[in-house]
């Protein structure tokens, strides 16, 4: 398999540093650029509400065992399911993807309301949330509101 590397272009600071799941509503993070990227790259940004934000789950370890198939959140009431049918980091590549509310840009560091990234994450990318790319429809199984709804629950 060929590998694909990335480096951050960017770094998580706020002060969730469990990995419990729940209570990120009201999480504010700053998403420090690195040194030598310019602050130039988030010119603009402040125009938008929301951005999407790719990371990575740093703190899982490297070689932890992925299972194909698992019950979300080991809870057997809900469906026995995919990993791809699941957003969790127990998928082959530990990547996340959020979505936050921007709350300013200052500098090379872009404050944002709601990422579920623990401190020190790595940020792979970042991108502007475009209404017209966003689904006019979409539908979820019961359970998946089940799980969630503490998930942005502000504390």
């Amino acid at each position: 398999m060929e590998k694909i590397e990335f480096a951050p272009i960017a770094y998580v600071s706020n002060d969730r540093d469990h990995l419990e799941d729940d209570d990120w509503g009201d999480v504010v993070s700053k998403i420090r650029l690195r040194d030598d990227l310019s602050p130039e790259l988030l010119r603009g940004l402040d125009t938008f509400s929301h951005v999407e934000v790719i990371f990575v789950f740093h703190r899982i370890p490297a070689k932890k065992e992925v299972p194909d198939s698992r019950h979300p959140r080991n809870n057997s009431a809900w469906p026995k399911l995919g990993l791809l049918a699941q957003r969790s980091s127990y998928h082959p590549n530990p990547i996340g993807l959020g979505t936050a509310k921007i709350l300013r840009v200052d500098g090379r560091v872009l404050t944002v309301e709601g990422l579920d990234a623990v401190d020190g994450s790595p940020i792979l990318d970042i991108k502007p949330i475009f209404q017209e790319f966003l689904p006019v429809d979409t539908n979820q199984p019961q359970w998946v509101s089940e799980l969630l709804k503490n998930y942005w629950k502000k504390s």
